[in-house]
């Protein structure tokens, strides 16, 4: 089993059922979803560019997953994440937009937020003594021949390598995906969220995402809310 610590809009928000559409899947509760018709882009050839993206859930990444350190239990876990929450301020991105990563396409934000930032920073950082150590075959999915120095550092230190400086916010919409079609991808995203695009986004809560077991599809274990962010979550699926 694997934790991670995510940012996930509130499952009532347009932005989070545009983005479970769009994957196929609700993490709140596992559902399947119909995706939208892509023209140019068959029903399975959709379902298959999504597939890795559409396990995660909808989210955007804070602390990425982890097997809990020996000791440590998921209750455990969750009363951190909560008294963590509760030090932290919401955080508004003023708007979104749809951007390539790579070969992935993603929501962004359309301006850098540096309280944002800061935020992801202190998650992982004061979280961490609940992570596990990668194992060899963890660092082997991180590719790190293809990696920065400090990229390499950061790796071995927190176990992911993109955090910190390296840290990008972004909700990932595809998996990687060659050129064609990442752009008639990147297209039927930009009209699919056009109603949130541009539009502010309140990041309000930590969620404590959950994969099962290994290869599982990730699920909304809970959502707790960041300082100033209003009554508390619903312990399951992040409801408002």
């Amino acid at each position: 089993m694997r934790h991670a610590v995510y940012y996930a809009p509130r499952d009532t928000a347009l932005i989070a059922r545009l983005g479970a559409r769009w994957l196929g899947r609700d993490a709140a509760d596992g559902r399947a979803l119909k995706q939208p018709e892509v023209d140019g882009v068959s029903g399975p050839e959709f379902e298959a560019a999504t597939a890795s993206a559409r396990r995660y859930g909808f989210h955007a990444t804070l602390k990425p997953p982890f097997r809990l350190a020996a000791g440590h239990t998921a209750a455990d876990l969750e009363a951190a994440v909560e008294r963590l929450a509760a030090t932290l301020p919401a955080v508004t991105i003023p708007g979104l937009e749809l951007a390539r990563l790579g070969g992935f396409v993603a929501l962004v934000p359309a301006a850098p937020v540096p309280a944002l930032d800061a935020l992801a920073g202190r998650v992982v950082a004061d979280l961490d003594g609940f992570r596990a150590p990668p194992d060899a075959d963890e660092i082997v999915r991180r590719r790190p021949a293809t990696l920065s120095p400090r990229q390499r550092e950061m790796l071995e230190k927190w176990g992911y390598p993109h955090v910190f400086e390296e840290f990008q916010f972004h909700m990932t919409l595809t998996d990687a995906l060659p050129p064609a079609l990442g752009d008639r991808l990147a297209a039927a995203a930009t009209r699919h969220f056009a109603p949130v695009l541009g539009r502010p986004v309140l990041v309000d809560a930590l969620t404590v995402f959950v994969e099962p077991r290994p290869a599982a599809p990730f699920l909304i274990a809970k959502a707790l809310p960041l300082a100033g962010a209003g009554r508390r979550f619903a312990s399951i699926g992040g409801g408002a």
